[in-house]
């Protein structure tokens, strides 16, 4: 494993050890709770938020098209809002194994949108209706090997500068 790598994955690992502790996370949320019609808001309290996803190792290809779908979704919206939050979303992919086999995916959000929801759910049902939306939807929580962990962060401190 290169230099880079680890301090890129050290942190992460670090992070989701963490999430993992149920005194420093919040409570896993099954993304299927998105899809209800009483949909609950993913809103970040924070500068930046970071969002760990635990897929299924044999669902990672219906993961990425629904993020492929999501990343339309924000950037063909007529809302501004989600476009500013396609800006400053990125989704990135761990190479080494997570929990139980499962292959971890991470949004970071930096800068946060603020009181803008992030419930992909939400975003997709925005973009896309009927059976389009339907089966984004049951391929993204039937994706999910569990929950998902939302972190809100306060930078601290810039190291470099």
């Amino acid at each position: 494993m290169n230099a880079t790598r680890i301090c890129v994955l050290a942190p992460l690992a670090v992070l989701g050890a963490l999430c993992a502790d149920p005194a420093f996370a919040q409570q896993p949320s099954p993304p299927m709770a998105q899809a209800t019609v009483a949909s609950p808001t993913r809103v970040f309290g924070s500068n930046t938020g970071v969002v760990l996803n635990f897929i299924k190792a044999d669902k990672t290809a219906d993961f990425e098209a629904v993020v492929a779908k999501l990343k339309e979704a924000l950037q063909t919206s007529p809302n501004a809002t989600r476009k500013e939050q396609a800006a400053s979303w990125r989704v990135y992919k761990s190479p080494d194994p997570g929990p139980a086999g499962s292959v971890l995916y991470v949004f970071i959000i930096d800068p946060v949108v603020k009181g803008a929801d992030y419930a992909v759910a939400t975003i997709l049902a925005e973009g896309f209706s009927g059976d389009e939306f339907s089966a984004l939807v049951k391929k993204y929580t039937e994706a999910y090997a569990t929950g998902q962990n939302f972190v809100n962060l306060s930078l601290v401190s810039e190291l470099g500068k």
